[in-house]
């Protein structure tokens, strides 16, 4: 493994709070200097803000350039994405003004799938903790800059994991969803490599649905968050169902909101970017 340096040049549509702190990733820390540093793959990145640019430092295998690249999804046209969207009514609009460097990363579709499971009816520093325990007792070590860094592990590190063992790491009523879901890719019953091939969302969906522990909601934040990236699902989860009726449905019992009533109204409002919308939201 090498260190390496990268530095990012004032990227348009483009901020770390806006990115690390949205509800799609659980592995990023902030410090006292406002660096954020994380593990994505087999590699450590720190990254900080310099001006209108951000540097990076990293320690792992790949090239930090093409790694930003690909994570970051900078080969997408944001600026685009927003200038429709906003097009679409006054909430859109005060909307992405608020959230504008959002960017969807590109996160292992492994990682994703077993963080959602983890992260079903709980809170995210509580998620972060059972991600980070999961990963310091079964990933690889990293040391970067005199600290210990964990990969996340592979269902092959998983394979004797016992539900127990699960338990123990805080992961509550998930621990045999877990275990399930990790023995179903090692038997694999369900191939995440057809999977990331599949053009059919539809197709995709209803395999991630099989898994243990992967319900709608969950289903749809792997599409929307993985490498699978699929724009046109809206994943909806209590927030999005609050801000759905107070900006559109305006029921006054927002409990009597349907999801099919919700995903309806998105796909019609916002089609294939419905998912970079509910971010924004």
């Amino acid at each position: 493994m090498n260190e390496q340096e990268y530095v990012l040049k004032d990227p348009e549509c483009f901020n770390l709070k806006d990115i690390f702190t949205c509800g799609q990733c659980f592995r990023w820390q902030c410090d006292e200097e406002n660096e954020y540093i994380g593990v994505v793959g087999e590699n450590v990145i720190k990254i900080k803000k310099d001006g209108n640019d951000y540097v990076l430092k990293s320690k792992g295998k790949e090239d930090l350039k093409e790694l930003t690249i690909n994570y970051f999804d900078l080969e997408r046209d944001y600026k685009k994405i927003q200038n429709t969207l906003s097009k679409i009514d006054e909430n859109m609009e005060k909307s992405i003004k608020y959230g504008q460097g959002i960017r969807i990363l590109n996160q292992d579709l492994w990682e994703t799938i077993i963080s959602f499971i983890i992260s079903a009816n709980n809170n995210i520093p509580r998620i972060q903790k059972i991600i980070q325990r999961l990963s310091e007792n079964f990933g690889k070590e990293i040391v970067f800059e005199n600290n210990k860094y964990y990969t996340f592990p592979t269902p092959e590190e998983l394979k004797d994991v016992t539900v127990e063992d699960y338990r123990k790491l805080g992961a509550g009523f998930r621990d045999i969803r877990l275990y399930e879901t990790v023995h179903m890719i090692l038997d694999k019953k369900v191939n995440l490599e057809e999977m990331q091939n599949n053009s059919n969302t539809l197709e995709v969906r209803e395999q991630l649905l099989t898994l243990s522990g992967v319900g709608p909601k969950v289903a749809d934040c792997i599409l929307l968050f993985s490498t699978l990236k699929r724009f046109e699902v809206f994943p909806i989860d209590v927030w999005v169902r609050r801000v759905m009726n107070e900006l559109y449905i305006k029921n006054e019992d927002e409990t009597k909101v349907n999801k099919k009533e919700i995903e309806k109204l998105a796909h019609a409002k916002f089609g294939n970017l419905a998912g970079i919308a509910q971010q924004y939201l």
